[in-house]
């Protein structure tokens, strides 16, 4: 975590690095995508600039970033390296949790903000698994072992940032006669856990998001946080250490406020990669001339007012994103009820705009010699840690109903 000058916040100090960090991901971003190499470097900007630890509260020393702050930062680290963006968030979300519910015990979450206070510190939940499904509980197994603790077993996949991830909030059932479902907390680098490099995504290839593989690794009592008995998790949901618990806002479900979060930080990022892909394409228009063409394509009617159809989604998305994320930081129930609604519109403009761009520009659009093909496939690739639109969708339905039932 970074000190502050006397007539700044921390929240302010650190938003005002902000410009020069992501013009140091944009330059290597293209460098980690070819070669699909982890952007170590990367991280190390966002933590030296008091990003990493933004949503750390208060309380613990830290800057108390919002949810309104949280989707300001990762929207612009997205313009840079979508794949440090999205590493960035699932840290922010983690640092979140524990200002909201504080499930981490005191001991363990001094020890990671010390550790912050040397370098960058990744932290994040691991709740899929391969071929699992919503509503199923987790197939990893916890066990206990001859001293009270617990072994923990088991195969997650989709881990952003794998290889360079600190602590680990593992979802887990207990193999006990009436099972428990909880989160265990793992050190990245305690005996038996070992990264599997299997992703080969089409796009978003620097974020190393392998399967992680865990094999009787100890867990101490104290850091199996939640633990009740065995209900799973919402789809792309908390783990089970959020469930049920009421946060210092009092109405809303800390679950509720995690999901919430969750739903705009990712939306947040895709946008960052869809503005990335708008500025580069106005760049595009300003410069690209045909031989029997006086004037560059910005001024031809048609290619202005395809841009223009790009501009409209950008905005619509961008003010959803950030009109609500204040509202959530508020509690107020109707705007956490509306952030997977607000998710999936968002992205789903993202996703678009990023398409028309291509289809705008033709054969350049496509070439590896422009970031713009880049863009494509982070926006598209981004879905793997989305939930889907069938969930959102299905949710929304039922709402809808729940609704149209009252007297």
């Amino acid at each position: 975590m970074t000190t502050t000058s006397a007539d700044q916040s921390p929240v302010a100090t650190a938003l005002a690095g902000l410009p020069r960090v992501v013009d140091l991901l944009a330059a290597r971003a293209e460098e980690h995508d070819r070669d699909a190499t982890f952007p170590y470097q990367g991280i190390e900007a966002v933590h030296e600039a008091g990003l990493l630890t933004l949503t750390v509260a208060r309380r613990y020393g830290g800057p108390g970033g919002t949810l309104a702050d949280t989707v300001r930062v990762l929207a612009q680290l997205g313009r840079g390296d979508a794949s440090v963006a999205l590493v960035t968030a699932f840290t922010l979300l983690r640092h979140a949790e524990q200002a909201r519910v504080a499930a981490w015990p005191a001991a363990g979450y001094r020890r990671l903000l010390t550790e912050s206070r040397r370098g960058p510190v990744l932290v994040s939940t691991l709740h899929v698994e391969p071929g699992g499904r919503p509503g199923e509980l987790p197939a990893t197994l916890a066990r206990r072992d001859a001293e009270g603790g617990w072994l923990l077993s088991g195969r997650k996949t989709y881990v952003a940032g794998a290889e360079a991830l600190a602590w680990m909030a593992v979802t887990a059932r207990t193999d006990e006669p009436e099972p428990r479902v909880g989160t265990f907390l793992v050190r990245g680098e305690s005996e038996g856990v070992e990264v599997d490099p299997t992703w080969d995504q089409l796009g978003l290839r620097a974020s190393a998001g392998h399967d992680v593989v865990l094999d009787a690794v100890r867990v101490p009592a104290e850091l199996a946080l939640g633990l009740t008995v065995a209900k799973a998790p919402p789809a792309g949901g908390p783990g089970p250490a959020a469930e049920g618990a009421e946060g210092a806002e009092g109405a809303v479900p800390a679950a509720e406020l995690t999901r919430a979060w969750r739903d705009l930080a990712l939306a947040a990022v895709a946008l960052g990669v869809a503005r990335s892909a708008a500025d580069w394409l106005v760049r595009f228009l300003h410069r690209r001339t045909f031989a029997d063409l006086a004037e560059p394509l910005g001024g031809l009617p048609r290619h202005r007012c395809a841009l223009g159809e790009i501009e409209a989604q950008l905005i619509g998305a961008e003010e959803l994103v950030n009109g609500l994320a204040p509202r959530v930081d508020r509690a107020e129930p109707e705007a956490v009820a509306r952030t997977g609604p607000a998710h999936l519109l968002a992205t789903r403009a993202a996703v678009s705009a990023v398409q028309q761009a291509v289809t705008l520009t033709g054969d350049p659009g496509l070439s590896r010699r422009h970031p713009l093909e880049r863009y494509l496939r982070d926006v598209l690739s981004s879905r793997v840690h989305f939930t889907s639109d069938e969930a959102v969708l299905d949710a929304a339905g039922r709402a809808a109903l729940a609704r149209g039932a009252r007297p």
